[in-house]
């Protein structure tokens, strides 16, 4: 088997100079606190919103929804989760009069004692809606309340819209990493 190499930034970003705005949300979508029963939701929207892009080959755990599973399970029996930091993303569609999951973000305290989101992902035909920054304000929000100045992710680089969106909110690039993966031929 061979590897590639993908390159990732950690950024980071200071609470303590950050105004959180309150998180709205156009109409129809709202937020939904953790629940263990609702982490095969997390799940499936991690796999819809991860599954054909650029993560996907650097992590295949979001090839397929088992996957993600085992993910969530890892992410949410960690002692350093942080459950109130943890939401889904939800949609009341008026015309078929059904509830859809549309995101998730998910977070932890790292050994630096910041909130390190995990992973962030809204469905494909619901970006662009400014769901992605609500979902980090209100993770943020809950990350600043239990008393962490600085909260943390990592990206991959040729993913320019997440990256936009973090440097739009203050994030800066505080180290690149090179993340191996396997290359698959078929």
């Amino acid at each position: 088997m061979s590897l590639t190499y993908f390159k990732r930034y950690q950024m980071e970003l200071d609470l303590q100079t950050l105004d959180i705005p309150t998180s709205e949300l156009p109409g129809g979508y709202r937020f939904a606190a953790w629940s263990e029963d609702d982490l095969t939701r997390h799940a499936e929207i991690k796999h819809i919103s991860f599954r054909n892009e650029i993560d996907a080959n650097v992590f295949t755990c979001f090839r397929d929804v088992e996957g993600c599973q085992r993910l969530l399970r890892e992410i949410s029996g960690r002692s350093n989760f942080l459950p109130d930091a943890t939401w889904l993303l939800e949609y009341d569609d008026p015309t078929t009069e059904t509830t859809t999951t549309v995101g998730t973000i998910q977070a932890l305290v790292d050994v630096q004692q910041r909130g390190a989101i995990q992973n962030i992902g809204i469905h494909p035909d619901h970006r662009g809606h400014g769901l992605g920054t609500s979902l980090l304000f209100k993770c943020f929000t809950y990350v600043k309340a239990r008393g962490l100045s600085r909260v943390m992710l990592e990206v991959t680089s040729q993913n320019i819209g997440a990256l936009r969106l973090y440097k739009r909110l203050g994030f800066r690039i505080i180290k690149t990493v090179y993340k191996p993966a396997p290359i698959f031929t078929y």
